[in-house]
């Protein structure tokens, strides 16, 4: 029988059909090994971690969030605003081997480290000072400054007997180093907005501590939000949750009791409280360290309790307890002049009422509503107006009257010019001062809250309802004439049939739009702004008509029929994961194939790898370890993560794009696929990508997944050196000279680290990490793929938790050693 070409084998990649776990970057280093202990001569820096023994818990700094800072100048008449975006930085725990970071504990939540954006490395380090404090550093001032410590005295506690230990559970322990029993400090007594299996609620007689559990203001900044976490003085309320700057409690557990739920329904969680002469406190425990479970209380005020869970082959947070159940009962949860809507007591929505908008739209969107709503017009007590907001229940703290009517009842508010609303009920009457708080939709018939509004907002409403009023009286007079009537459905057929044409159209059981073509066409005005180029053709920049914006890709080589184009398109939709570009939709009209994805605000790492430019920015070396750690999570997914195998074919700088924070996105996936069985030209555009193509290709053997390991092992030195692995051209005569694999696991066996790391980190970068990535990268490039590792073995061992040997050098480079000699 015959060889089957090379391109027989690819036709045989799987495409998935299941969901994907949501990966979400870490900002921990790639190749950094784990060790739970800082000792007293040791320093961590941005980039570095400490691991707990059981792998489970991380510490490290990380960055969440921008603020902008803005600056006046003047000169004469002239005056000017610079704005600097300006990252926050902190120094937390978080749980190491979950793919969605989730931090559990932040030192420094209420101040944050900040740093101009561009440039990508904070010089902080923690350490042990010589009092034997924990303590965080900025070297980069002209004398090392203070910006945290664990702020703690003790005579017999220095830096020549102290170590600081991340523990299994996730605590951060200052203690003796050889007597494990003498703890000066832990970062359980300092907790944040998580409450960890083992960690206590509660407070201690004798020093006075209090443990409380305070909320994070909203999705990117973790300082102090507005609702807090106890257990009251008497201890007879149980946990108690109040607001924390009114010290309102509206939600206790009393006599404390947690189902014990699990997945299994086995009971995993066991809750005990303790009152004794020493302490006051609650805890819960786990039966082993395998689980992965954290309670917080939220941005909104609920507590919430979750584990990590395995859910039809997808890994995710699933929510075993929630306390209140309705969202709305939290004390101004939507902040003030706003109506709640609890959606089945599990989700809520905030909207402004008449007349109002909201305060702050940029921490609306984040989750903060504490904020709530402002008046789009001031008061004038002689001329307000009072409008109905019916099925309500009532804003929280009522000030009773006694009056003998509806009418009384008005009258009192309407006199006082600091009354904004009443309600009159079965009650009687109630009048509220300032802003209204937890005014919430009524499940049922409700009450009818009158609110106070100026009289140009109570016009406007009326103006608005004049118009709906008006077209509904067009619309009836134009029904009496059929002629008419006729011409206007033909009219709106029309309309219909145009907007069709410039939206997308359907959307399938996957969530991936149909769009037509001259939608995208005019979203790209007419493919002028191209992104780049490929072997499946050009990539366009486009706009949604939701302001998204998105890439178009035109493909050349899809020449499958409509039914088995839109199937594998479908099929490649299911494919989620933060290191995978998302697929929004597609096109297939006539012969027109085009696939839209998600834009990607930095371009791809060819740009920033190779880019010589004097305004380019160089990317720091913790930044080079997420993205070839996220690049190794991307491939391992595809290859062991599926149902079905899915190889890329393709792997190169070029192919990998990064985001605003510049997490790493695998392109192109899948297209061996999509663009059906005409690989000829195809494999001639992978035979043209010099540098990453595994030696199966040229022999014609049978192609596996090795492939993608073999370039993935091209791109990692590329990662590493900042250089290409051959030129754009070379000659027989010079190749020896110019490729760079040759030169680099010659530096490697020699320990030349220095002068193969890329030089424009100008040394700053982590000798053990680059040996371990270098050390990676060539047992990836090895000739036989068995001596390859799969993707996963990368993944295990960029993250420190495998050691390499020295890896041979591949045959074909010794050959290309021995010709040069």
């Amino acid at each position: 029988m015959p060889a089957r070409p090379a391109h027989y084998y690819i036709l045989r990649l799987g495409l998935l059909l299941v969901s994907a776990s949501l990966l979400l970057h870490t900002p921990t280093p790639c190749f950094a090994a784990a060790n739970d202990t800082l000792a007293a001569d040791q320093a961590l820096a941005v980039g570095d971690r400490l691991v707990s023994r059981n792998g489970k818990f991380a510490l490290g700094f990380f960055s969440s969030g921008n603020i902008s800072e803005s600056a006046s100048s003047s000169s004469d008449n002239n005056s000017t605003t610079t704005t600097t975006l300006v990252t926050n930085w902190y120094l937390g725990i978080w749980f190491n081997k979950i793919p969605v970071f989730t931090p559990v504990w932040i030192a420094n939540r209420d101040e944050p480290f900040t740093h101009p954006d561009n440039n990508l490395k904070l010089k902080i380090r923690l350490e042990i000072a010589r009092d034997g404090n924990l303590v965080v550093l900025d070297m980069g001032a002209a004398n090392k400054t203070l910006v945290w410590s664990s702020e703690i005295t003790n005579a017999s506690k220095n830096s020549d007997n102290t170590v600081a230990v991340l523990t299994r559970t996730g605590n951060l322990v200052i203690q003796h180093a050889t007597d494990p029993s003498q703890v000066w400090w832990q970062s359980f007594d300092y907790p944040t907005d998580v409450f960890l299996p083992g960690s206590k609620l509660g407070r201690n007689k004798i020093t006075g501590l209090n443990r409380v559990f305070v909320s994070k203001k909203n999705r990117i900044d973790p300082s102090r939000g507005s609702y807090c976490v106890g257990v009251d003085a008497r201890f007879n309320q149980g946990i108690i949750l109040y607001h924390c700057s009114s010290s309102v409690v509206f939600w206790a557990s009393g006599t404390f009791s947690l189902p014990n739920v699990d997945p299994s329904d086995s009971g995993f969680i066991s809750y005990n409280q303790i009152d004794n002469s020493q302490e006051q406190y609650y805890i819960y425990t786990i039966p082993n360290d395998t689980l992965s479970v954290y309670t917080a209380v939220e941005t909104s005020g609920q507590i919430k309790g979750r584990v990590w869970v395995e859910n039809n082959q997808s890994w995710a947070w699933q929510e075993f307890y929630t306390q209140p159940m309705n969202p709305c009962s939290v004390q101004a949860a939507c902040g003030p002049f706003t109506v709640c809507t609890s959606n089945d007591n599990a989700n809520m929505s905030c909207d402004c009422m008449k007349g109002f908008s909201v305060e702050s739209p940029g921490e609306w969107d984040l989750g903060d509503r504490a904020g709530g709503c402002r008046r789009n017009n001031p008061l004038d007590c002689s001329t307000d107006k009072f409008l109905p907001i019916p099925d309500v229940a009532l804003a929280y703290n009522p000030v009773p009257m006694k009056v003998t009517d509806a009418d009384d009842c008005w009258q009192v508010c309407a006199s006082d010019c600091s009354c904004t609303a009443y309600s009159y009920t079965s009650s009687g009457c109630s009048v509220w001062n300032g802003g209204l708080l937890n005014t919430a939709a009524a499940s049922t018939a409700g009450d009818i809250l009158y609110l106070r509004v100026s009289a140009k907002d109570l016009q406007a409403l009326r103006d608005n309802k004049k118009g709906l009023y008006v077209g509904v009286a067009i619309a009836a007079s134009v029904a009496g004439s059929g002629t008419i009537v006729l011409l206007l459905l033909f009219i709106v057929w029309r309309r219909n049939r145009d907007y069709s044409l410039q939206s997308s159209t359907t959307q399938d059981a996957a969530g991936i739009r149909t769009f037509r073509y001259s939608y995208l066409r005019h979203g790209t005005k007419n493919f002028s702004e191209r992104l780049g180029a490929g072997g499946f053709g050009s990539v366009y920049k486009g706009l949604l008509s939701d302001s998204i914006t998105i890439a178009v890709k035109r493909l050349d080589g899809a020449r499958q029929g409509e039914k088995q184009f839109r199937a594998e398109v479908s099929s490649i939709g299911l494919i989620q994961h933060i290191n995978l570009v998302k697929l929004i939709g597609f096109c297939c009209e006539s012969d027109k194939r085009l696939l839209v994805y998600e834009h990607m605000l930095n371009g791809s790492l060819e740009a920033h790898l190779f880019n010589n430019s004097s305004d380019g920015i160089v990317l720091d070396w913790s930044t080079r370890c997420q993205i070839a750690t996220g690049v190794a999570r991307g491939l391992s997914y595809l290859h062991e993560g599926c149902r079905e195998c899915i190889i890329h074919c393709d792997i190169k700088p070029e192919n990998i794009l990064l985001d605003a924070s510049f997490v790493p996105k695998i392109a192109d996936f899948g297209m061996a696929a999509i663009v059906g069985r005409d690989f000829s030209r195809v494999l001639t555009t992978f035979r043209g990508t010099v540098g990453y193509l595994a030696p199966e290709w040229i022999s014609g053997e049978a192609i596996t997944q090795k492939v993608d390991v073999y370039s993935f092992g091209m791109v990692l030195l590329e990662i590493v050196s900042g250089r290409r692995n051959s030129p754009e051209v070379y000659t027989t005569s010079s190749f020896h000279i110019s490729y760079f694999p040759v030169q680099a696991i010659c530096m490697l066996h020699a320990g030349d680290m220095s002068s193969l790391v890329d030089p424009q980190l100008h040394g700053d970068f982590r000798l053990e990490e680059a040996i371990r990535a270098c050390k990676v990268a060539f047992w990836c490039i090895q000739d036989n793929e068995f001596d390859r590792p799969t993707m996963g073995e990368v993944v295990r061992a960029l993250e420190g938790l495998h050691e390499l040997d020295m890896p041979p050098m591949p045959r074909q480079l010794a050959a290309i050693t021995k010709n040069a000699s």
